[in-house]
Formats: structure tokens, C-alpha cells, sequence
């Protein structure tokens, strides 16, 4: 006699493995977003800035103030980006504010991720466009 009826599916143990794989996930994303996020204000406030008038000739602690500014705006932590990491760089004649940082999130234990960020938005000149 041939058994006809054959079982699908997964077995506990295979259920119970690939949810734990995605609750690792789950939780590594659950505790990235909020950086994400606030980079995204980040990025946010340095758009407003370079594209006010006169961004160009602006001196650094100007930028800084306003970029302070807009961070509140944009719920991003002024503890976040160290006073080093927000530079004016000029090449080929255009200015550029550049805002490198680095942030470490606890995650498990003694274990933390890094996630760096680097960006960099030119400074408009009134007028010209560019």
C-alpha cells in the first residue's frame, strides 16, 4: 500500500529559526530608522541653507547658526554633529558646506552600530544659478 498523502510545509523548529532571523532584522531596522531619519533632516537643512541668499559668501559660524536653526525644524539633536564636522570646502571656484559625522547606536549588549555620514550641497550664488 503506497501512503498518498504527503506533508507540506515547515517544521516548528524551521518556523522558529527563520523568525528569529527576522526579528534580528526587525530590530537591527527598528533601531536604525530614527538615524535615518534625522539624517534626512539633516540633509534637509543643509538644502534650506545653501539655497538662501548670499550662501555663498557667508562666513562658517553664520552657517552654523542657520543650520542650528533649521535643525530644530527638522527634530535633528544639535549634539549630533560636532562643531568639526560641518566645513566649507571650495573647488573649481564654488564653495561647498560639507557635514560629516559619524553615529554609534547601542544594540545588543556590549555590540553597537556605526553608521557614518557624509554629505555635501553646493553654496548658490544669488542670481547666477549656481
Amino acid at each position: 500500500m503506497q501512503m498518498r498523502n504527503r506533508q507540506k510545509g515547515i517544521t516548528l523548529i524551521s518556523m522558529i529559526i527563520v523568525l528569529a532571523v527576522l526579528g534580528f532584522f526587525g530590530y537591527a531596522a527598528a533601531k536604525l530608522i530614527p538615524v535615518y531619519s534625522e539624517y534626512m533632516g539633516v540633509v534637509k537643512s543643509m538644502k534650506a541653507v545653501a539655497n538662501s541668499p548670499n550662501a555663498a559668501e557667508m562666513p562658517l559660524d553664520q552657517i552654523r547658526r542657520d543650520l542650528s536653526l533649521n535643525y530644530t525644524v527638522q527634530y535633528v539633536d544639535d549634539a549630533t554633529i560636532p562643531a568639526d564636522g560641518v566645513k566649507l570646502e571650495t573647488a573649481n571656484g564654488v564653495r561647498r558646506l560639507r557635514i560629516v559625522y559619524d553615529k554609534v547606536v547601542p544594540f545588543l549588549y556590549n555590540v553597537s552600530l556605526l553608521a557614518h555620514f557624509d554629505h555635501t550641497e553646493n553654496l548658490l550664488r544669488p542670481g547666477t544659478g549656481t
